[in-house]
């Protein structure tokens, strides 16, 4: 297919995004400013996509495409970027599964040849899959033996029980021992196609010559299939408690909620109460709990957000003798900013931390691969970096108060607590 019958459009200076007929879409941005270039697949197919007795094929599949491809051998893959000094990454998420590759830019058509290969011809091999279910059963494993990790694991199964979003990405021992190539193939055949794809790449690149090496690696080609998307609202159960007993020198804790989705406007002001709750040395929790407390060494907010949901919660790590208080403390300052809001000063602060955030994380080429493929994946319009600090700029007391006084009240927390019994 010639590239001059895509629709492209400037979405900003350097930076232009073309929605081929087959579905696929091509974001680039240029930076003259370097001698690299980012460059990255999602495949809207994940976690959030699979049955329960599923679970975790969409991350082993990532790890099987690197096994071998109908051109390249395991090792071909692993030093065909490494032996340029580049390199090659993979990670499966709740919304996408994200092959990326940063490389120099003279090294571009071969990071894109590999990416391709990987995504669309791997062989799934019945004798690579025995011993890569075994390298996922080990990470399975290092999770369970990670108790910092694996209570988040526990906190999204707790709050979305009946929805895939509470699975973990990983899937269980049982679930992945289950998985055969035959899964592996469903999955690919069902979700690995161009229309399901989002190409993005940053750096020292044209985006011409862009969609030049993508038509020569057939992205353009076929009939046009629609994106597969999340089914479904998760639904989840608020104000319960989950103790998990095990024997270790601290209590892992996770309070939290259901909170807005990835294209809710109120993400911006939950975002800016996420960051004066517990984002940083500078944050309530951090200065209360362990500064003038001293009940933990590790607290702090998170914020997440998918297609069909999200998350807002409290992570801290503390000692068995001292967890009672340190969870009552939490609360306490839940309460206080869900009842008061924020001051004036607390708002402006955490507006400022965001906002240079937002913008030190587009200080690489992968960081900006990252933004161009996000607007896309949301089926968002694109907004410049100044519309979004304009929109973190937007936010008011009375949006903070009203966020707070929704997400905050520690009645409406789930909370997992993973350590000694009391």
């Amino acid at each position: 297919m010639s590239t001059t019958s895509v629709r492209t459009v400037q979405l900003d200076d350097a930076l232009f995004r073309t929605d081929c007929p087959n579905g696929l879409v091509v974001v680039t941005e240029h930076l003259a400013g370097v001698r690299s270039a980012a460059a990255g697949i999602w495949v809207r197919t994940a976690s959030g996509h699979e049955p329960r007795a599923r679970m975790g094929v969409s991350h082993l599949l990532e790890h099987m495409v690197f096994k071998g491809t109908e051109r390249r051998t395991a090792r071909d893959i692993a030093i065909s970027l490494e032996s340029r000094g580049g390199s090659l990454d993979a990670f499966t998420s709740r919304d996408y599964t994200s092959y990326q590759a940063h490389v120099l830019d003279a090294d571009l058509p071969l990071a894109l040849d590999v990416l391709s290969d990987l995504v669309r011809e791997p062989l799934l091999r019945e004798a690579d899959l025995v011993l890569e279910r075994n390298v996922v059963l080990e990470e399975i494993n290092g999770v369970h033996d990670t108790p910092d990790d694996l209570v988040f694991d526990l906190f999204s199964e707790t709050l979305y029980p009946d929805h895939s979003y509470g699975f973990p990405i990983l899937g269980t021992a049982e679930t992945v021992a289950a998985l055969g190539t035959d899964d592996l193939r469903e999955v690919h055949q069902g979700g690995y196609y161009p229309g399901n794809c989002v190409v993005a790449v940053a750096g020292h690149v044209s985006h011409e010559a862009v969609l030049t090496m993508l038509d020569a690696l057939g992205w353009l080609e076929g009939e046009r299939r629609a994106a597969r998307n999340i089914v479904g609202t998760a639904a989840a159960v608020r104000g319960v408690t989950r103790i998990e007993a095990r024997a270790s020198q601290q209590v892992h804790a996770v309070m939290g909620t259901d909170s807005v989705t990835a294209t809710d406007p109120r993400r911006w002001g939950l975002a800016v109460i996420t960051t004066v709750l517990g984002g940083g040395m500078s944050s309530r929790l951090f200065q209360r709990i362990r500064e003038e407390l001293g009940l933990c060494y590790a607290v702090s907010a998170f914020h997440s957000t998918y297609r069909a949901g999200g998350l807002f919660g409290v992570y801290v790590g503390t000692q068995p003798g001292t967890a009672d208080k340190a969870i009552a403390a939490i609360h306490d300052e839940l309460r206080e900013m869900a009842t008061n809001g924020l001051t004036a000063e607390d708002l402006n602060d955490g507006r400022g931390q965001l906002k240079g955030q937002l913008m030190l994380g587009l200080e690489s080429t992968v960081g900006r691969m990252n933004r161009l493929a996000a607007h896309v994946l949301q089926d968002e319009n694109y907004r410049s970096l100044d519309e979004v600090i304009r929109l973190v700029d937007a936010v008011t007391l009375d949006d903070a108060a009203q966020l707070a006084a929704e997400f905050l009240p520690p009645e409406r927390m789930t909370m997992v607590r993973l350590g000694p019994s009391r």
